[in-house]
């Protein structure tokens, strides 16, 4: 991974040309002043299919007392209040 430092007037200027090099993988870090103040890297590249469904399917069971009423003292901790 190489990374170009370079100044925000240099950066203004030639800009289209940075991003081309951002998106080949480079990274570009912009100065101030020759001080650090952003690093400008690629975003990482969406899936082009959908993500499939049921993965975990099986792989652990939900008891029936998961969906059983919360008890009072449970409750009235969640929502800040006194019993």
């Amino acid at each position: 991974m190489t990374m170009i430092k370079l100044n925000i007037h240099e950066a203004k200027t030639h800009l289209s040309e940075y991003l081309a090099k951002v998106e080949a993988g480079e990274t570009v870090l912009l100065c101030r002043r020759n001080t650090p103040v952003a690093e400008i890297r690629a975003l990482p590249q969406r899936l082009k299919e959908p993500r499939p469904i049921g993965l975990a399917k099986g792989a652990f069971q939900i008891s029936k007392s998961f969906f059983e009423p919360l008890p009072d003292e449970v409750l009235a901790a969640f929502e800040g209040r006194d019993l």
